[in-house]
């Protein structure tokens, strides 16, 4: 290979990227952009769920039992209704998520031990939240159940509050989180966007760099050069791939300082991770601008074989254990579950070499198997 003759197409190409506004968008603003839509927009936490009361006790002991959930950062207070038929409209209109219902004689029957029933209604459109929803009002139930009985105990039987909290709760559950310990869900959703724009950008702009000299005819140029297929190859995406590696430590700093996710993890390990991924991904575009003949088909192919492998087959919303077997298996066929292994046991666990390297190998294998499979496919005769 002449070093020259790929020196020259990569500046060729540098040059287009930069006189060309839309491909220098797509190259540094558009890896940006999805970062931050995604990152703002695509939130697993239900938090501040607006709901409403119905209080027909209006008790001291009531008014306890809903300053559970006004206290609570996943509630947020929308007042108190006059009677139950002004709940419909407000769920229908999604105004607010939950209403509390909490009948007469709250207090009375608490006070003489009999049970005191509360109705939770819980919009259940989207069932995560609603499950979630389910879980919260499950837990301030209790709590508030516990606290009841554990001072009746200490009242009735003159025992201090440790004493009878013992014996209401024998068995005493002490829940630890690690790795991510404010259970936020942007601290590792910022690691898995890296893996997302990484595996939907660097394909877009290699697939389109070739295409669109197939697309304007001046590939002919090539056809008719003494170049060789590898010096062009390698000439012509050399400068996507180094956008690539440019925008991993841009997207890097995003996921800290904008987001705050904790990088716990080697920091030239994960680079250099990264840039095995960012060459596997490229790759992929190789494939494709081999594959098409328009940018259109270009962009609507490589959106199919990249975003969605990357949202849904790479565990970043759905776990792989929940998967049917097949899905699993299929899974595994696609580079973004390596890569997000690598990405959160970086951030979030501070996992080295060590435990990460088989998904690093697995990465390089797909990285030379689209290369290899991009040079033989690849011909400089026109029509093929």
């Amino acid at each position: 290979m002449n070093l020259h003759r790929m020196l020259a197409v990569a500046w060729k190409e540098w040059r287009e990227v930069v006189r060309d506004r839309l491909f220098f968008t797509m190259a540094f603003i558009l890896p940006l952009m999805l970062m931050g839509v995604l990152g703002w927009g695509l939130s697993l936490d239900v938090e501040n769920i607006p709901f409403v009361v119905v209080d027909h006790d209006n008790t001291p002991l009531s008014r306890d039992y809903i300053g559970h959930y006004t206290d609570s950062r996943y509630f947020r207070f929308r007042g108190y209704l006059a009677d139950e038929h002004r709940i419909d409209p407000l769920l229908a209109d999604s105004k607010v998520r939950l209403a509390i219902v909490i009948p007469p004689r709250f207090q009375e029957r608490l006070l003489a031990g009999t049970p005191a029933p509360v109705q939770a209604l819980i919009d259940g459109v989207f069932p995560f939240r609603a499950q979630t929803l389910k879980g919260y009002v499950a837990a301030i139930n209790a709590a508030f159940s516990r606290n009841l009985l554990v001072k009746h105990l200490a009242r009735s039987r003159g025992l201090p509050r440790t004493a009878a909290e013992a014996m209401v709760q024998p068995v005493r559950l002490e829940t630890r989180y690690l790795y991510n310990q404010a259970i936020r869900s942007d601290w590792s959703m910022a690691p898995a966007l890296i893996m997302l724009v990484l595996m939907v950008t660097p394909p877009f702009l290699t697939a389109l760099g070739v295409v669109r000299e197939r697309e304007s005819g001046s590939i002919y140029n090539i056809y008719a050069s003494t170049i060789t297929k590898g010096e062009f190859i390698i000439g012509k995406l050399a400068p996507y791939a180094a956008i690539s590696c440019f925008n991993i430590l841009t997207l890097w700093i995003v996921a800290m300082q904008v987001f705050g996710a904790p990088f716990k993890g080697n920091a030239p390990f994960f680079y250099a991770a990264s840039v095995v991924y960012v060459i596997c991904t490229a790759g992929i575009g190789l494939l494709v601008s081999i594959w098409v003949r328009t940018q259109m088909a270009a962009v609507l192919l490589t959106m199919v074989i990249t975003f969605i492998p990357a949202m849904l087959y790479s565990g970043m919303l759905v776990p792989i254990q929940s998967l049917s077997p097949e899905a699993r298996l299929e899974a595994h066929l696609f580079p973004p579950l390596y890569y997000l292994r690598l990405t959160w046991g970086t951030f979030l666990k501070g996992l080295g070499p060590e435990a990460l390297w088989r998904d690093v190998a697995i990465l390089a294998l797909y990285a030379t198997l689209l290369w290899g499979i991009g040079w033989w496919r690849f011909t400089k005769r026109p029509g093929r």
